[in-house]
């Protein structure tokens, strides 16, 4: 049997197993006692049976005109008889006999005290110098019985009782652990970027500790993650000017010089920086999001700004062959707008500058909010596909992308709390990539 996963099962099971335990032990030491004591009551009631009965059988014996008849005791009325007996002279003659006796149930008189046969418990008694004696049998099955009835009697109120108990353990430890419910609920519910130190007001001396250390702990990550990300943005930003700077002079200098071999340096030079200038953009693109909220407090229409970035890409300065499919229907969703632009300016930006351009860039989004770019190119290994959305990662391509592309979309994903897949070959094709990105929805405006 595998143990409970949960604290609060764990409990309730080893107290529900305990004081089951417990029942039936008590059960069981009550039941040895209640035999013992049944056990003295009827040898004292045989007991006081036969000292009662004697005496008077003796005077009724003294005072018989003749001593070889048995009298037989008559019943005042019918009724259930458990006591029997025999009164015998020192020959072992029966005198007298109650009316349910039964010879056979007593055995040949062998001097006072208790006897035990098969079936009855007996008593022996003897007067008038062991010449008159009288055995008062009981059958054992009458002791049988009342131990079992009075068993009867003490189990069932244990069986309605041990599942009242286990129910009653079971409520008190939920209901104790209900803090330990409400800090792992609020801990799970909170976003990725909530570092906000946890409430631990309620819960028991035991656990106040744990809250503390997560509150350190989180303040700790926030401070860290803080460093970096302004490390970051800092660093993308201090680049951009003298990139800009010396990509201006490069391209000047190709501009002014006549020399193949020079020409050629500067045409390495000049698409170096301009490589490190989309990279410090990425890097404070990435910096913003780790930085910025992702959902907002209202849905709005996520159309228009698809639409917005689209038009950017297949503006005729940059001749991206790129094709558009919108539902008819508004689709309403709390993700950040600038998000969601980020997210499709560099998804598109990966199709560009990875794809064949055999094919144009197929841009669509479903009405479950589903946005898919797809772009052709030769199929991706498995292995590689799963590690593209990781950061620098590039696959085996040829193009100058920065491999943050990818990581910035993931990134935004895990921070909104929705889902982000690749795909290759894309979806009913043998070749091509494609770039899924849910959108999580709201029914509200």
């Amino acid at each position: 049997m595998q143990a409970p996963a949960s604290l609060q099962g764990r409990l309730a099971l080893i107290l529900g197993i305990g004081i089951t335990l417990l029942w039936g032990v008590a059960a069981l030491s009550t039941a040895q006692v209640l035999q013992h004591e049944i056990e003295e009551v009827f040898d004292s009631a045989l007991e006081e049976t036969a000292q009662r009965i004697l005496p008077l059988a003796v005077i009724d014996i003294i005072g018989r005109s003749a001593t070889d008849t048995v009298q037989r005791v008559a019943p005042l009325r019918p009724h259930e008889e458990y006591f029997t007996y025999l009164v015998r002279d020192e020959q072992g003659r029966v005198l007298i006999r109650s009316h349910g006796a039964n010879a056979d149930d007593f055995p040949p008189y062998n001097g006072m005290g208790f006897d035990r046969t098969d079936t009855h418990r007996l008593y022996s008694d003897a007067a008038v110098q062991g010449t008159i004696t009288i055995t008062v049998a009981e059958p054992l099955s009458h002791r049988k019985e009342a131990l079992h009835e009075s068993l009867t009697a003490m189990v069932w109120p244990i069986l309605l009782l041990l599942p009242l108990s286990i129910v009653g353990v079971f409520t008190v430890v939920r209901y104790s652990l209900r803090p330990l419910r409400d800090l792992r609920d609020a801990l799970a519910t909170r976003g990725a970027g909530d570092l906000s130190p946890v409430e631990g007001g309620g819960l028991p001396d035991e656990i106040r500790p744990v809250a503390s250390t997560i509150n350190q702990l989180m303040d700790k990550l926030k401070r860290a993650l803080e460093a970096e990300q302004s490390f970051a943005a800092d660093a993308a930003h201090e680049l951009r000017t003298p990139v800009a700077a010396a990509l201006a002079q490069v391209q000047r200098l190709r501009a002014h010089n006549s020399d193949p071999r020079t020409e050629a340096h500067a045409a390495d030079v000049e698409s170096a920086l301009k490589r490190l200038k989309r990279l410090s953009e990425k890097l404070l693109q990435l910096s913003r999001v780790e930085a910025g909220r992702m959902r907002g407090e209202t849905a709005t229409d996520v159309r228009s700004v698809i639409e917005m970035v689209t038009s950017d890409f297949r503006a005729p300065e940059k001749g991206t062959r790129l094709t558009l499919d919108l539902p008819g229907t508004p689709i309403l969703s709390d993700i950040d707008n600038d998000a969601l632009a980020i997210t499709l300016r560099n998804l598109l930006d990966n199709a560009i500058r990875h794809g064949s351009g055999g094919q144009p860039i197929e841009v669509w989004l479903g009405e479950d909010g589903a946005l898919h770019v797809r772009n052709d190119c030769a199929p991706i290994d498995a292995s590689q596909l799963q590690e593209l959305p990781t950061r620098f990662q590039r696959g085996q391509t040829m193009s100058d992308g920065s491999g943050v592309g990818l990581s910035i979309v993931s990134s935004i994903a895990d921070r909104v709390g929705t889902r982000f897949e690749v795909r290759s070959p894309a979806d009913g094709r043998a070749r091509g990539f494609e770039a899924v990105f849910q959108i999580p929805l709201r029914q509200d405006a």
